[in-house]
């Protein structure tokens, strides 16, 4: 990478310091879930929390059960960070103003969850927002399931249960297998 000092300004930028360790460990070598954890000191779920949110961000990349460091989408996001022009969440203009209010209220720049809320008319809103993350007719494993809403929100097991009380997620009664309600708009009202 040809400047070592813009990433790692934009690293800096990142609110979280465990990131930061784990991108710098990857900078020197790839490595496993265990070997961050192990590495760095930090519990087992933590990294994997991490890792998955730097491979949805595209930051890293996963080979096998390895986690690579992706230098040019780091770079990318860098340059993208220093240009000035950061992303802000805006709702889709075709949704009416009630949705598009609660979106802006409960979302992110970045588009994740900054709190579930407990209305239920709200948290339909911010469920039929998450729910086009899952494609009809696709099988999800419970960790698929989690590994998708963690984009979205740390408690995944609150979301995921919210979803399936919806009526927009099903489950297998052993919850071996999840999926996408046929008919999304007819889930069940909160």
């Amino acid at each position: 990478m040809n400047n070592l000092p813009d990433m790692l300004d934009f690293v800096k930028a990142a609110s979280d310091a465990d990131r930061l360790r784990i991108i710098g460990l990857l900078v020197q070598h790839p490595s496993t879930i265990k070997a961050v954890a192990q590495e760095l000191n930090i519990p087992f779920r933590l990294a994997f929390n991490h890792l998955a949110y730097l491979e949805f961000a595209g930051v890293v990349r996963k080979n096998g059960d390895v986690f690579i460091l992706d230098e040019s989408a780091l770079e990318s996001l860098s340059k993208k960070q220093f240009s000035g022009g950061r992303e802000t969440f805006i709702p889709a203009p075709d949704l009416d103003l009630k949705t598009r209010k609660v979106l802006a209220a409960h979302l992110n720049a970045d588009g994740m969850i900054r709190r579930i809320p407990i209305q239920p008319a709200k948290l339909r809103i911010i469920l039929n927002y998450l729910i086009p993350a899952f494609k009809p007719g696709v099988d999800y494993s419970e960790k698929e399931v989690n590994s998708i809403l963690r984009r979205y929100h740390e408690d995944t097991a609150a979301l995921r249960r919210y979803l399936m009380e919806a009526g927009l997620l099903a489950r297998e009664s052993d919850g071996s297998r999840y999926w996408r309600s046929p008919v999304p708009g007819e889930g069940k009202p909160l």
